[in-house]
Parts: C-alpha cells; sequence; structure tokens
C-alpha cells in the first residue's frame, strides 16, 4: 500500500496518541471534578520545659506566652492550615451550624495559648480570628472562625501546650460544601518541587520523539518537493473592493508561499472600478477568447452590462456601519438608519446623542460597499454629494451633509476625525481604527459566527471576476481555484469572512460557484 511508510506511520501515531491524551484529560476532568479542599500539617512539635535544669520551671522566653508561669512539660506545636483545592473558599462554605468552621485537636495536651500568624498575602483575614467571630479553646480543641481562603493561601496556629508529650496526635476536622479536610504534607528543604507531573513528562518525551522523526524523515525526503497540485507561476493582478483588500493581500501572500515562483499583487480600486477594469483588459486581450492575467473582487453581483464576465462566489462578507466617539449612541433601528440617510434625522440629539449635526461619509460610486449599502439597508439610493470637505455643505439647500470618498481607509479616518460623522466599513477593518466605533442595527452586530442564523441585514456576498474562463494551467484560473481549498479558506475565515465553501457557506451563498 503506497501509504504505508514511515513517514506516515509516525505521523498517524501521533495523531492516536494525541487523541489518546485529549481521552484521557476529558475522562479524568469529568471523573475528577474541582472540589473544595482544606489541607493541615504540623510543621513544627517541639518541648520547650525542663525540670531538671530549672526546678520545675519552664526556659521559656516566648513573650507571646510571658503570663504562663509553670510550662514544665510544655510544647510548642506549629500548626499550619491552607486551601490547597481548585476553588476558593468562601464563609458560606463551610457546613458547620455553629459560629466555628474548623476544630484543632491536640489529643492528651491542653491547650494554655495561641497565636495566629499572618495569613499569606492576605493581612486583612486576621479581622476573622476573634472570639466574636468563633475563636476559642476548651482544653485540648482549639475552635477556628470560618475564615475565606482564596486558593493557595494559608495561616498557621502557634500553639502553646502542656499535660502530653511531642509527638501527639494533632488533627483538624471540619465540614466544607463539596469539599473535604484532610492532613497534607508539606515537602522539606531539600524538596525540590516538579516543573510538570509524571504524566506530563511522559507524554511530551513521547510526542517529541514522534515530532523528531517525522521532522527528520520530511528533511531527508524534501530534496526535490514538488509545488501543491495546480499551483502556477507568472504574475497576476488582484483589482476590485476595498473593503475585501485586507484578506485578498492574505490571500496573495498565502499562495504565494505555497506556490513559489507566482507574484500575486493587490491593486484595490473599488467593486466597480475593478468590475470595468477587468472587462477592459480582456476586451484588449492580444489572443482571440483569451483571458488577461487580472481577477476583481466585488461586494455583491457585477453591474449589468459584462456578459464575458464569469462570477465565482468567494464569501459571504459582513459590513457595519461606524460612528465618531463623540456619539454616545450603540444601536439604531433600521428605520431610524433609513430616517437619517433621507434627512428626517439631522442632529445626534434626536437618538438620545449628543448636540452634533450628522455628518454622512460615504463612499464613491465605485463601491461594492455602498452598493450594498444602498440595496440591501436603505431600499434606495444614498442622497446626492453635497460637501466636499465632509464638514459643511457646499449646497445651502442640500437636505443632508454628505461626502464621497475612494477607499474605505479614508471613510474610517474621516468618521474617527469629525465629530458627528457616520458611516460604513468592514467590521476588522473599522475595529483597528481609533475615534470610533461600530453600530448595531436593531440589536444585531456584524459578525460572521451568526450570520447563518440572524436577521443581519448589512451583508452580502463576496464575488472573485475573471474574463471569460482563464486556461487551466493559468495563475488566474489556479488562484480562483485556490479560494475554495482548505488554506484559501481558512485565510478568508482568518479575516474575518465566511467562505462560501464552509458546510453553512454552500446554503448562503446559494451554490452559485461555476
Amino acid at each position: 500500500m503506497e501509504w504505508l511508510n514511515a513517514e506516515n506511520l509516525v505521523a498517524v501515531g501521533t495523531a492516536v496518541l494525541g487523541l489518546a491524551a485529549s481521552v484521557a484529560v476529558v475522562w479524568y476532568e469529568r471523573r475528577v471534578p474541582r472540589r473544595r479542599h482544606i489541607g493541615f500539617r504540623v510543621q513544627m512539635d517541639t518541648p520547650i520545659g525542663s525540670d531538671a535544669r530549672n526546678g520545675g520551671r519552664a526556659n521559656v522566653r516566648l513573650g507571646l506566652f510571658n503570663e504562663f508561669s509553670d510550662l514544665s512539660d510544655a510544647t510548642l506545636v506549629l500548626l499550619r492550615i491552607e486551601n490547597d483545592g481548585s476553588l476558593g473558599i468562601v464563609y458560606d462554605d463551610y457546613t458547620s451550624r455553629e459560629r466555628h468552621g474548623l476544630t484543632a485537636v491536640f489529643t492528651g495536651r491542653t491547650i494554655r495559648g495561641i497565636a495566629i500568624t499572618q495569613p499569606s498575602d492576605t493581612a486583612h483575614l486576621m479581622d476573622h480570628f476573634t472570639p466574636v467571630a468563633g475563636l476559642r479553646h476548651e482544653g485540648d480543641t482549639l475552635f477556628l472562625p470560618k475564615v475565606p481562603l482564596n486558593k493557595g493561601h494559608h495561616f498557621k496556629v502557634l500553639a502553646l501546650l502542656t499535660g502530653g508529650g511531642v509527638g501527639c496526635e494533632v488533627t483538624v476536622t471540619g465540614g466544607l460544601r463539596d469539599g473535604e479536610v484532610k492532613p497534607n504534607r508539606g515537602m522539606t528543604a531539600d524538596d525540590k518541587p516538579p516543573l510538570f507531573s509524571r504524566p506530563a513528562r511522559l507524554i511530551t518525551i513521547l510526542f517529541t520523539a514522534c515530532i523528531i522523526t517525522l521532522a527528520s524523515i520530511i528533511v531527508i525526503r524534501n530534496d526535490d518537493v514538488p509545488p501543491p497540485i495546480g499551483c502556477a507561476k507568472g504574475t497576476l493582478t488582484v483589482t476590485g473592493s476595498t473593503a475585501f483588500a485586507p484578506a485578498a493581500e492574505k490571500l496573495g501572500e498565502s499562495y504565494e508561499k505555497a506556490c513559489p515562483g507566482s507574484d500575486i499583487v493587490v491593486e484595490p480600486h473599488g467593486s466597480t472600478a475593478g468590475v470595468r477594469a477587468l472587462d477592459a483588459a480582456g476586451a484588449e486581450s492580444a489572443s482571440p477568447g483569451g483571458s488577461p492575467s487580472l481577477v476583481a473582487f466585488s461586494d455583491g453581483p457585477k453591474p449589468n452590462g459584462y456578459p464575458e464576465l464569469e462570477e465565482n462566489p468567494v464569501a459571504v462578507s459582513v459590513f457595519t456601519l461606524v460612528v465618531n466617539d463623540r456619539v454616545a449612541v450603540k444601536d439604531l433601528t433600521l428605520d431610524e438608519v433609513r430616517k437619517i440617510y433621507r434627512g428626517e434625522i439631522r442632529n445626534w440629539q434626536d437618538l438620545g446623542g449628543p448636540n452634533l449635526p450628522i455628518l454622512l461619509v460615504s463612499r464613491d460610486a465605485n463601491s461594492g460597499t455602498r452598493e450594498v449599502f444602498q440595496r440591501q439597508v436603505l431600499g434606495r439610493n444614498e442622497p446626492a454629494n453635497s460637501s466636499r470637505d465632509c464638514r459643511t455643505k457646499d449646497d445651502a439647500n442640500a437636505t443632508v451633509t454628505r461626502c464621497e470618498l475612494d477607499s474605505t481607509a479614508q471613510v474610517l479616518s474621516t468618521v474617527g476625525r469629525l465629530p458627528g460623522a457616520i458611516g460604513y466599513s468592514e467590521p476588522r477593518a473599522a475595529s483597528a481604527v481609533k475615534g470610533l466605533h461600530s453600530l448595531r442595527i436593531d440589536g444585531q452586530a456584524a459578525t460572521v459566527e451568526t450570520i447563518g442564523t440572524s436577521g443581519y441585514p448589512y451583508r452580502e456576498i463576496e464575488y472573485v471576476y475573471t474574463y471569460g474562463r482563464p486556461a487551466a494551467d493559468s495563475l488566474a484560473a489556479s488562484f480562483v481555484n485556490y479560494l475554495s481549498r482548505g488554506a484559501g479558506q481558512d485565510v478568508i475565515r482568518d479575516q474575518g469572512h465566511f467562505p462560501c465553501f464552509a458546510p453553512e457557506g454552500l446554503r448562503l451563498c446559494g451554490g452559485k460557484w461555476q
């Protein structure tokens, strides 16, 4: 069998190992749920009295316990109590009906005095260690308050005891919601905590071995690797939509990387301008029926009158209205948008915003983004151009103040600069510009994540046009085919568009691929 070789076996083995590790992790997460856990341990248990040397008097110099005189059989215990679980612990997580949350028993010994050390990183927790909160001791038993502890936090109890010897049992009990209290083990000074657990180290070693082996095989067998099937060399110019230009540039870079010898030049001038340029270049092509090394992206279908151009749906693109940050409006109804562009609403204060006149910053007639806006949102053409500087009317009788600009970048920079300005753009480009924010329409945001289920109106199919059907071995045909393949679709999705060849995209694009 052709696939049965060392490279494929290592690749399959790595995949199986990764799947097994993933299943094991999921199983562990499901079978071992996150729990609350309080751990305790004795960090010191030492005698501090001496009958022989002091005539029955304790040789103790501890300022905390100077009030006690008879300490001939005294011991000093340092008890550490910590939250070593995976969840934080709050007051209500303790299940005791009493004021105290934990009970520490020093079996066989009598508590003469206690001192609480400063809790780790949380000095304010010292306020919890009061008699009112439940702190008290009786005989061999110490009652501790319901102290809130974040994950990894701890406190220590220094207890002066009499009546028993070193090493007598010390226990801590209490109830926790979805948790437990039990002893733990602290590392000694010579212990070094492992950076990774043993299973993690084993899986890492196995993966590393597989990857090194696979890389070695690829390097050894990569002396003369042919380019991917369908690659073509030469230069191809990509024109058309300025809104789709960032995606087109990334697609060109990705294709060039996969197909050495190719050069993709992106020159966006607007959807309609791109369609016209492609038609003119095709008509001037030297060979009869030949197709120039030029393709054009268009936001929406081409205008009428270009029968030689063949359309191929590439993606579903969403667009967004943008407004200057001085306007605190976040959402407009579709009816409000239409009234703005009809000149029926001329000041933002009529929409709950500041007292600022509305300035319409639009694209020129070559823009596919504008064409989609008119068709899908307004249901009519935008009003006439009435301003050259986008601030003041050139015609005092004009209903609105509206200017036209050559590119999406110009629209965004102008909206971000002029208080009261509103325009439109591709969402990713808008998010990179300061001074403006996107507007929702009828409560719906411009996002491809919900494009299959939402009724968001400002969206359209992105097409790539060729002049006729390019030769199968041409760079134009190869690049157009690349848009429907895995790598091309990944780039489209990464750039914020929905690829037509995704399962849901086939329905949204209407199965129009030629």
